[in-house]
């Protein structure tokens, strides 16, 4: 039904007929720290792709909003991949709900740059053959310069407002109403929605009506390089479980917590201990100290560690020393977390939601689990945590399953999709 690309793509490849592609982010920098604030998998994932695209011969700008302090300015991160920082609104964080007002001014900033760089190259004509825009703030952005530019638009949502607000925590705030309009929107004007998932093509279509024909499902990948198997922490005391991500009702954090307390009146034996690496993210997000005090009330206070978010070779180590990782989130396209956890070799416990029916194989690379009863995660752990044969099996099935999903094979993808329809817009 939709354009599925191919996940075993021969790397080595003709030179492209795509030479420079824009890329859109404009609420989260790249180069920040995944796991707090509006840092998450989708920096990764952009960082990620642009890094091998470029290996592959495309020069990649990524546009991301001003907010260190430093004014405009543009870094280099990779060969070939620089990252140019707009000056739209306080040079500072600031909340998403109040990006809206500023996107005229980064649209306005970004058509400059180009124009500005264009004369300066000596490029008659567009700058970028592609752009590609990044959630749907940048969607907004990519719309209009689309309109300018006249080069296809690609767009990847990374989370829908509508899955969201189908999946809410409660108390939770719904995604306003002008998310939903502009993502429907985007879908409708994209030359190519991108998805990670079928899952989530089929939600493109079913919830937004896209059509069929212009959305392609590249799956993103996980470094092997540095998520790898290795030698575990025998001897440590007690079970160590992880949690990784930012701590808002989505991720669920507080599912986690409640699972160790119905897991330690299970089976105190396991002196089962929880880790969580995270931070606060958004006006709704989860405190640590929330966190302690929900730890405290269910008596295993103990039993918790609350850390910041970590570097990905150090993320690397704590998914080796864990004898299981849980992602307890009410929705995930996608689901990088599990996946960077399986490359580890490292059983996952996760919601039977999205892309985590994709990253997570049920019985085989760890369990998926229904809804969020805390009491059903404690079942999946203690089946697990039990079973040292069961989960060295579904660690060594998880490392050999994560070699499916390969960055460069990810960018390989976004490239064919890239190609097919600038082709397509030649003709």
């Amino acid at each position: 039904m939709y354009e599925t690309i191919r996940d075993d793509h021969e790397v080595l490849r003709a030179p492209s007929t795509v030479r420079r592609a824009a890329m859109v982010s404009v609420h989260t920098c790249p180069l920040d720290q995944p796991g707090t604030g509006d840092s998450g998998g989708m920096n990764v994932s952009i960082r990620q792709v642009a890094r091998r695209l470029a290996e592959m011969g495309v020069e990649v700008d990524i546009f991301t909003r001003a907010s260190s302090g430093r004014g405009s300015w543009i870094g280099e991160v990779d060969q070939g991949v620089r990252v140019i920082h707009l000056e739209a609104g306080p040079d500072q964080p600031i909340p998403k709900a109040d990006l809206p007002e500023h996107l005229c001014a980064f649209l306005y900033a970004m058509l400059r740059f180009e124009a500005d760089e264009a004369a300066r190259l000596g490029v008659d004509g567009p700058l970028y053959d592609v752009i590609h825009s990044h959630y749907w703030l940048s969607g907004w952005v990519g719309r209009h310069a689309r309109e300018r530019w006249s080069v296809p638009l690609f767009h990847t949502f990374h989370t829908l407002g509508r899955v969201k607000n189908l999946t809410l925590a409660p108390g939770d705030t719904p995604e306003p109403p002008v998310r939903l309009a502009n993502e429907e929107r985007i879908v409708h004007t994209a030359d190519c929605v991108l998805a990670p998932t079928e899952h989530e093509a089929h939600e493109l279509v079913h919830l937004y009506g896209a059509d069929p024909s212009a959305v392609s499902v590249v799956s993103p990948g996980v470094d092997t390089a540095v998520f790898r198997p290795g030698t575990k922490n025998v001897g440590k005391d007690g079970v160590l479980i992880l949690f990784v991500g930012r701590l808002q009702p989505l991720k669920a954090p507080d599912i986690a917590v409640r699972a160790l307390a119905a897991l330690d009146r299970r089976a105190p034996a396991l002196r089962a201990r929880l880790v969580v690496l995270g931070g606060p993210s958004g006006s709704a997000g989860t405190s640590p100290d929330a966190l302690g005090r929900l730890a405290t009330e269910l008596g295993i206070a103990d039993r918790i560690e609350l850390h910041p978010p970590v570097p990905q070779t150090e993320l690397a180590a704590w998914y080796r020393a864990a004898d299981l990782v849980v992602v307890p989130s009410r929705s995930e396209s996608f689901g990088l977390v599990a996946l960077e956890a399986a490359a580890c070799g490292t059983p996952v416990v996760a919601t039977d939601v999205g892309g985590l029916r994709t990253t997570v194989r049920d019985g085989v690379t760890g369990l998926l689990v229904p809804g969020a009863d805390a009491g059903a995660y404690a079942d999946a752990m203690h089946g697990i945590l039990t079973e040292p044969g069961l989960a060295r099996a579904m660690g060594e099935a998880g490392a050999r399953f994560a070699t499916r999903f390969d960055w460069r094979n990810a960018a390989a993808g976004l490239l064919d999709a890239y190609e097919q329809r600038v082709a397509t817009a030649r003709v």
